[in-house]
């Protein structure tokens, strides 16, 4: 069916609002871009002619800086033109203007050096040092030599090297020498002409520098005078003009020869031979600057160049010389970045207009949608029904009554269906189940405008036990006050009663409120007994709400469209109470079930009885002292209930790896102990040993021996024997260090040998006979009396790996177990070996691979975490993952100190005494010295005092003494 010209219209039409909001929107849109780019393209014209200007100030600058550098040298020249030095006939009477020609190259920063060619063929120069190296020089310069003076006399060379202060420090005379000056192209274009003569900039061999040379003929007609002088300030001068960091300034004589450059790259190249020359401008490889010496680019403008993409502004100007010739500038800068300021404001510009617009459009919007309200709010009411929204609206008013009413209507169906998702809602996101009840029992009676109601749970005996009530808007402290219903003897249960409209649940109830409520007063009016029964999916009772109301609300004030929608929701909320009922039991019975297995492990061996207990309590106790903390580290420190949930598991759990470590390795309190203490084993070959010297001596005496000789010396024989077994008895106590000298008499006893007559391989398990291997063995044999046997070397089975999968990064020994009785008592420290060590510490891997197999929801996905970092330290050298403190939470940091503390403070270990409080915190503190663990929490620790509440609980009155804590908290304080 074709739509209408109606309907059509609607589909193509929009909103006022909409309309409205676009006008002014495209209205401000056309005014910013028109804005940014007028503001754009004036600031974009003059960046470009102050750059124009800049580089006619560079040029101007440059020449000043060149008349700068010739004026003051051209001077220097008339006066030694003028000097006596040109009468001077030997070395001796030319340095006497040493100090006058000093002076003049000190006094100017551009002269490099002063000479004079006599018509003789004598040559005198002065040279300034500036300390870069002179090229060509056949010896290194003497140590703070300043002045170097080349002389040529008759033929004779000489070098003489000067101080600052024109102290002679080293004459040297050169034979070699051979130098005509009138050969050189500055004596010969000066020696004929009164006037200056300068020649064009070249590289000075001597000094590498890019200068050029000055000379006059003296009064007398007799001899020349020179000047170097260098062009390097210009590099400076260039380097301190360059406007942006890609732009490049660049002085070419009319050669190409580069004179100075910018960049600071060098200007010299080879030409062969040990030759040396400028570069020329296509070495320098800048393209523009290529482009800005080429014929058709004109000079004495900025003009814009393409070059390899980009736009350049270039500008070139000569730079006059007075010998004539001239030398060239030549600048150049990327117009991207000469615009950089145009750009960022173009960019400021769009910025605050795309404000402007959002601004304006989120204003344009509002005022329209203001304007538009009144049209647009029963159509949008009705959609929101139409959607199952039933959210609050705001109150429509308006002139027609029929459309007041029914706004009227449809805000009380809102509110209706409202109320119900909202109850559903509550229930179905509380997650404890007292929160839970309350909040059952506050809504309902909320929807039925109730005075009061009570909650009825069914018991397993069938009677209805009080869980919640209120009255007034005010819970009730204990409902366990209230009477129990127990179910009939005629099987008719008492809710049922109440809803036939019987007055014996009203009996029961209304007078025990009025006892327990009777600090807010009696009820004064008459009170009905609304009775709704929960029952789940089976249609079993699971309990009874019971609503209070008066009467008369009842009778005019309630609608019965409220006690129907209560009716409706009791099975919602009988269902939600069911669950989390059942919920409730499931947590209970893992709560069992773990303390089940800490209890067990707590009992399995009496060195760690009761620290799977302990240790939960401390590290809670921790937690809450960082959640109250109010300053610190810790201020904004909370714990959601699922994060104490996972707390409680994980404290309770963190040593449930221990159920498979053996209890002869946990409670080994000799260094010979296995199931039983090796000991006696080894006392007994003592015993056979003193036996056998008994009989050795016996034997003598039947031969005829001196009957007291053998006596005396079986007594010392056997003294000896007791003396190596008590030795060897306080190894096995593992109470004092085995330092070398000790372990070198273990040894020592351990080569004695005894009589073996019985084959020790009858009576022994299959394992230990693997063990022992193909060896021969034959009777009777010799043995040491401590040995290190093959079978006392238990190999590493693949089962016995380190898990692979979860980060372990523990050192594992070679062998399982190493039995062997003399590596076992040469122990440094303890009772354990390394196999023994590895054994106990590998607890927490099974704790952690225990865990990681274990289906954890959600919010308990951290237990293995939080459970099996207790023996990691902040250094990153704890176990099993030697993580650092920043990859461990802090409550795995905090379950570190309390498991510390606790295996300190214990009492019920039989190997230690319990530690006092003091000797603990000493102990805690040198580990946190020690980056053990975490500084801030161990000062939370102390400040907050949960150390000493946890030893009024579980401490002796004798452990509790006082602890400096000032002194304990050290840096953390």
């Amino acid at each position: 069916m074709p739509a209408s010209p109606a309907a059509t219209k609607r589909r193509s039409s929009y909103p006022l609002h909409v309309h409205i909001a676009y006008l002014f929107v495209a209205l401000i849109t056309c005014y910013a871009l028109v804005n940014t780019f007028y503001q754009y393209r004036s600031t974009r014209q003059m960046l470009l002619t102050a750059t124009e200007s800049l580089f006619g100030q560079i040029g101007s600058q440059t020449v000043r800086t060149v008349e700068g550098i010739y004026s003051p040298a051209l001077t220097v020249v008339d006066l030694m033109a003028q000097q006596h030095l040109m009468y001077a006939l030997g070395l001796d009477e030319r340095l006497e203007s040493l100090a006058y020609l000093a002076e003049a190259l000190q006094s100017q920063p551009s002269l490099s050096a002063v000479y004079i060619g006599y018509q003789n063929g004598d040559f005198f120069l002065v040279r300034k040092l500036t300390g870069a190296p002179l090229f060509g020089a056949a010896q290194p310069l003497p140590p703070g030599t300043a002045f170097l003076v080349q002389s040529l006399s008759e033929g004779d060379g000489e070098f003489l090297y000067y101080r600052r202060d024109l102290s002679l420090i080293e004459k040297r005379f050169a034979p070699g020498y051979h130098f005509d000056p009138r050969t050189r192209p500055w004596y010969q274009s000066a020696i004929g002409k009164p006037a200056h003569q300068i020649s064009d900039p070249y590289l000075f061999f001597t000094t590498r520098e890019v200068g050029t040379t000055l000379s006059r003929r003296t009064a007398n007609g007799r001899s020349v005078v020179g000047a170097d002088i260098t062009l390097a300030v210009l590099d400076d001068v260039l380097g301190k003009e360059k406007m942006t960091p890609n732009a490049v300034l660049s002085v070419v004589d009319g050669k190409g020869n580069v004179i100075a450059a910018s960049g600071g790259q060098t200007l010299m190249r080879s030409a062969g031979d040990h030759e040396i020359r400028q570069a020329r401008l296509p070495e320098l490889k800048q393209p523009v600057l290529e482009r800005l010496f080429a014929p058709s680019f004109e000079r004495g403008t900025a003009s814009t160049l393409d070059v390899g993409g980009q736009d350049w502004l270039g500008y070139t100007a000569p730079i006059p010389l007075r010998s004539g010739n001239a030398l060239f500038l030549a600048v150049a800068a990327p117009q991207s970045e000469l615009l950089v300021d145009a750009q960022r404001l173009r960019m400021r510009s769009l910025l605050i207009a795309t404000a402007i617009l959002a601004v304006a459009a989120l204003a344009a919007y509002v005022i329209s949608r203001l304007a538009s309200r009144p049209l647009k709010a029963l159509t949008e009411e009705a959609q929101q029904i139409r959607a199952m929204r039933f959210g609050k609206s705001a109150p429509i008013s308006s002139f027609i009554t029929e459309i007041d009413e029914l706004a009227e209507a449809m805000a009380l169906m809102k509110s209706t269906i409202r109320n119900f998702l909202d109850i559903g809602e509550a229930m179905a996101a509380e997650r404890r189940f007292e929160p839970l009840l309350a909040r059952i029992l506050e809504e309902t009676t909320k929807i039925a405008q109730a005075k009061g109601g009570v909650i009825y749970l069914a018991d397993e005996a069938g009677g209805l036990v009080p869980a919640q009530a209120r009255l007034d808007d005010v819970a009730l402290a204990d409902p366990r006050a209230l009477p129990v219903l127990n179910s009939c003897s005629d099987g008719i249960h008492p809710a049922v009663i109440a809803m036939a409209g019987a007055t014996t649940l009203e009996s029961l109830l209304i007078p025990a409120l009025n006892e327990w409520y009777g600090a807010f007063g009696s009820f004064d009016k008459p009170l009905t007994t609304i009775s709704i029964p929960l029952k789940n999916r089976q249609d079993e009772l699971v309990g009874v709400v019971f609503l209070l109301q008066d009467e008369k609300v009842l009778r005019y004030g309630v609608g019965h469209e409220l006690i129907t929608l209560v009716e409706a929701l009791s099975g919602t909320a009988a269902v939600t109470i069911e669950t989390q009922r059942l919920i409730l039991e499931q947590k209970k019975l893992l709560e069992s079930f773990i303390q089940l297995v800490a209890g067990a492990i707590d009992a399995k061996s009496p060195y760690t009885g009761g620290h799977c207990q302990r240790v939960p309590e401390l590290t809670k106790m921790l937690a809450r002292a960082a959640c109250e903390a109010k300053a610190g580290p810790y201020a904004g420190f909370a714990l959601s209930d699922d994060e104490w949930e996972e707390l409680h598991i994980a404290a309770w759990l963190h040593d449930c790896g221990k159920v498979t470590t053996p209890e002869y390795v946990v409670d080994k309190a000799t260094k010979l102990e296995t199931i039983c203490d090796r000991i006696h084993e080894v006392r007994m070959r003592f015993e056979v040993l003193k036996r056998d010297a008994e009989i050795e001596m016996l034997k003598a005496i039947v031969a005829g021996g001196d009957r007291n000789a053998l006596a005396a010396q079986l007594r010392e024989e056997l003294a000896v024997l007791d003396d190596e077994f008590y030795f060897v008895a306080e190894c096995n106590l593992g109470g004092e260090f085995m330092a070398p000298e000790r372990v070198e008499r273990l040894k020592a006893v351990a080569a004695r040998t005894w009589q073996r007559t019985l084959d020790d391989r009858l009576g022994i398990s299959h394992d230990e006979l693997l063990r022992k291997g193909d060896a021969p063995h034959v009777l009777p044999a010799t043995e040491a009396l401590l040995a290190d046997k093959p079978e006392h070397r238990f190999p590493r089975s693949a089962r016995d790996t380190l898990p692979e999968g979860h980060g372990f990064k523990m050192t594992v020994p070679e062998l399982l177990y190493n039995r062997g009785e003399l590596h076992n008592l040469a122990i440094g420290r303890g009772t354990l070996s390394d196999e023994d060590r590895y054994k106990i510490n590998e607890h927490i891997v099974q704790t952690i691979v225990m865990l990681e197999k274990l289906p954890f929801p959600r919010h308990l996905k951290r237990v293995p975490e939080i459970a099996g970092g207790h023996h990691e330290k902040m250094d990153g050298n704890g176990y099993p993952k030697r993580l650092t403190r920043d990859e461990m939470s802090d409550t795995a940091r905090m379950m570190a100190i309390a498991d510390i503390f606790e295996a300190l403070t214990a009492v019920d270990r039989p190997y230690k005494k319990g530690k006092t409080l003091s000797q603990s915190i000493a102990i805690m503190s040198k580990m946190r010295d020690d980056a053990h663990i975490d500084p801030e929490l161990f000062a939370l620790f102390l400040q907050s005092g949960v150390y000493l509440a946890y030893a009024k609980r579980f401490l002796r009155p004798e452990q509790i003494d006082d602890v400096d804590i000032a002194r304990a908290l050290g840096a953390t304080a």
